[in-house]
This record gives structure tokens, C-alpha cells and sequence, in this order.
């Protein structure tokens, strides 16, 4: 695919398999196709890699921050449990937003929480709404014992942030649905591995292997949920999807 921006006469002009089309260049499809490559190639650039929140390194994107942060406040869970745990940014985050409202805590886990992020976590002002868990996500003594953290009668939400290829995370999303709680979501990140396999940074093989097919994988066999963009809470302007890492990343549990 081709684009040329033409900012004299205002038009996006768009040269595929299908043919040549030209776009208002300040309408919502070009806005929706320029959106994509610079998605595409701001993951190349490592641009998620130049934020903090609250000390922490965060290695996500802006815009799927304040987006989970609304689904956050609308949901109002109770318990938090997130795969993947780095540097420790996300659970930051998480926590600080349960802190605002007022109720929640946060539950990470990483297969190796290395001491020097450990460290900095355990002496955050926030580590007391935090509880890290080391060792594999898909574990069942580590299942279960994730599990055991969560109450009963509590309102829980799902992050899978780990491993990414298909099968992990069809695997994480077999271990920790039922915890779910009807009308929450469990999220699996970065389908943008889909439109990333062509950049100098991707790998071909995840033209495939990414957790949006594990998603959809998993749907197939679990009709209780549904993969859906939630709803934005506000919304003045003319668009309707996100600016995204996380494609098809929501499943709502019905």
C-alpha cells in the first residue's frame, strides 16, 4: 500500500491492490488510515517505551491507558490481576487509579520479577495495594494460587500482558476466565503483533501468532464471552475506534 499526503490540496490519497482512492486528507478515514501507520510505526520506534507513571516505567501506549482507565472506572472492579509484570509501570498505575476511587488492589505476575523492579515496587507509596506473584502465569499451582487471592463476591478484571504468542495466551485465557466477573473484561494485550510482523522490528510469524487470534480462539468455545471495543463514555467527534495496541483485545463476560 501507498499513501501520499497532499497538505496543499488537502487529500490522502490511497494506492492499494484495489486501486487508487483519494480521501479528504481531514476526514475520519484518513484520520483512521494515518492512525494505523503511525501505530505501526511508533511500535518500531519503541515510542511506549518513553513513559513513566508515578517513577515506574510504563510500556504502554498512552491512548490504551486512558482507555483501560475508563473501563476501569466503569466496571469498578474490586481486584485487578495482571500477567506480565516488568517494571512494575502497570501495576503502578493500577493501583494509583484504586487509590483515587478509593477501593481495589492489584494482583501481578511474572515468571521473573527481577530484584532490582521487585525492589523499586516494595518501596513504591502504592505497594500496599499490590501483591506480586513469581512464576508462570499458566502454572496451575500458580493459578491456584492467584486464585486464592480473590474473595468471594468480589468484582474481578483480567489483564494478559505476558508472553504473547497464541498459545500462552489462549492458555491464559483457559486459567483465569472464571474469575471474570459478568459485565468485566479480560484484556489481551498487544494484538498489534498483527500489523508489526512487516516492520524492521516484527517477526513474520506473527502474521498469526498474536493474542487477537488467541482471542478469537478462544470465543469459539467460550460463548459466555464476547470480544467487543467497549463503549467510550465520551465522545464529541466522529470517530469510534481506538488508537491501539490492544485490537481486539476485550472480552466482555456476558
Amino acid at each position: 500500500m501507498k499513501l501520499t499526503i497532499d497538505t496543499d490540496n488537502k487529500k490522502l490519497t490511497i494506492l492499494d491492490e484495489s486501486g487508487t482512492h483519494e480521501l479528504d486528507l481531514y476526514s475520519k478515514e484518513a484520520f483512521e488510515q494515518l492512525s494505523r501507520q503511525w501505530v505501526k510505526v511508533g511500535w518500531n520506534e519503541k515510542y511506549s517505551y518513553t513513559f513513566t507513571w508515578f517513577g515506574r516505567p510504563v510500556i504502554q501506549l498512552p491512548e490504551d491507558l486512558i482507555r483501560i482507565q475508563e473501563v476501569i472506572y466503569s466496571v469498578q472492579p474490586d481486584v485487578i490481576v495482571e500477567t506480565g509484570v516488568a517494571h512494575g509501570g502497570s501495576l503502578i498505575f493500577y493501583a494509583s487509579i484504586f487509590k483515587a476511587m478509593g477501593k481495589g488492589r492489584v494482583i501481578g505476575i511474572d515468571i521473573d520479577i527481577r530484584a532490582h523492579n521487585r525492589k523499586e515496587i516494595e518501596a513504591h507509596s502504592l505497594t500496599s495495594l499490590i501483591t506480586l506473584v513469581e512464576g508462570s502465569s499458566i502454572d496451575p499451582v500458580i493459578v491456584s494460587q492467584v486464585k486464592a487471592h480473590i474473595k468471594p463476591g468480589e468484582k474481578v478484571l483480567v489483564l494478559l500482558d505476558s508472553d504473547h504468542s497464541r498459545r500462552h495466551v489462549l492458555n491464559e485465557l483457559i486459567a483465569y476466565h472464571d474469575i471474570v466477573t459478568p459485565g468485566s473484561y479480560i484484556v489481551a494485550t498487544d494484538g498489534v503483533m498483527a500489523d508489526t510482523f512487516d516492520v524492521p522490528r516484527g517477526t513474520p510469524t506473527w502474521d498469526e501468532d498474536h493474542p487477537a487470534n488467541a482471542a478469537k480462539d478462544f470465543v469459539k468455545d467460550h460463548p459466555e464471552f464476547l470480544i467487543e471495543q467497549p463503549a467510550w463514555a465520551f465522545n464529541e467527534s466522529a470517530l469510534s475506534e481506538n488508537i491501539t495496541y490492544w485490537p481486539s483485545a476485550y472480552l466482555r463476560r456476558l
